[in-house]
């Protein structure tokens, strides 16, 4: 059978890890201010979509996260596949 894509290996969906993840570091906080990754890092669309990689995968097995979208607007989209790739707009 095909795996699931919307569940981690161990069958937890990939939703409920969203919020430790994304949400609770980033939501209504003013990046460069409330964010310790940014203090050190320009907070570009490009290095949100690297610290939401980064924080994604350590909660997940090795080899699951394949890519992560981060939409700025409807025009200007960033594309994140890991450190093998750098970040496309």
């Amino acid at each position: 059978t095909e795996p699931d894509l919307r569940t981690d290996p161990g069958g937890t969906p990939l939703v409920m890890h969203l919020p430790e993840a994304i949400m609770e570091p980033l939501d209504h906080k003013n990046l460069d201010k409330d964010v310790a990754y940014f203090a050190d890092v320009v907070s570009t669309t490009e290095n949100v979509a690297v610290y939401i990689w980064e924080n994604l995968q350590k909660r997940l097995p090795a080899g699951t996260l394949y890519k992560v979208k981060v939409y700025e607007t409807d025009q200007n989209i960033v594309v994140y596949k890991g450190e093998e790739t750098t970040p496309e707009k």
